[in-house]
């Protein structure tokens, strides 16, 4: 049996720049787990999800030559990824779910506790969320985008982006809220 010598992200990368087909395999084989679960979160099911991991691997190995080194290069594969996720939503032609201004409202920022919930639970409803308030949801809370940087890359205004997280969280709020009462329901019953 023949083992493959531990490389580092910087060999893998490096050797991807220079056209390796083998190095680009082993990263694949090395970040494609960690870049699936961000996939994941942007797409309705895991079959989606997979299709954008693939275009967003074809991307990474196009523009690997634009990584400047700023920043960690699994951080800069991570908004390939992300961009890629939101250029495949805007390509399938999906209408986003905006909520009218005048339905929008502010939730409180005293949220609740995501650390209650298992991985694979709140990635489960975070899928269940409409297309409009799941992309903003994950562009805000998770990668950081502000409303802005929200706003211009989706098409929309600033305000439909914050309408869109108020209700997304008050979804998810909800949700866990019955989740956590049938969970309470099991040990008492």
């Amino acid at each position: 049996m023949k083992l493959t010598p531990p490389y580092t992200i910087n060999d893998l990368m490096e050797g991807c720049k220079a056209g390796n087909r083998k190095m680009q395999e082993l990263l694949y084989r090395q970040t494609s787990s960690k870049l699936l679960l961000v996939c994941m979160r942007y797409a309705r099911d895991r079959m989606e999800a997979e299709d954008v991991l693939q275009l967003g691997y074809v991307k990474i190995f196009q523009k690997i030559n634009e990584y400047r080194g700023d920043g960690s290069f699994e951080g800069w594969m991570r908004k390939v990824m992300v961009n890629c996720a939101i250029e495949s939503y805007r390509k399938n032609l999906r209408t986003l779910n905006i909520v009218p201004i005048e339905e929008g409202y502010e939730q409180p920022s005293t949220g609740f506790d995501f650390s209650r919930l298992g991985m694979q639970d709140l990635l489960s409803l975070i899928q269940k969320l409409a297309d409009g308030y799941r992309i903003v949801f994950n562009m805000y809370i998770i990668e950081g985008y502000s409303h802005k940087e929200i706003s211009a890359s989706l098409g929309i205004s600033e305000s439909a982006s914050k309408s869109q997280l108020s209700r997304a969280r008050a979804i998810l709020k909800e949700e866990i809220s019955k989740m956590e009462g049938s969970n309470y329901a099991k040990y008492t019953g």
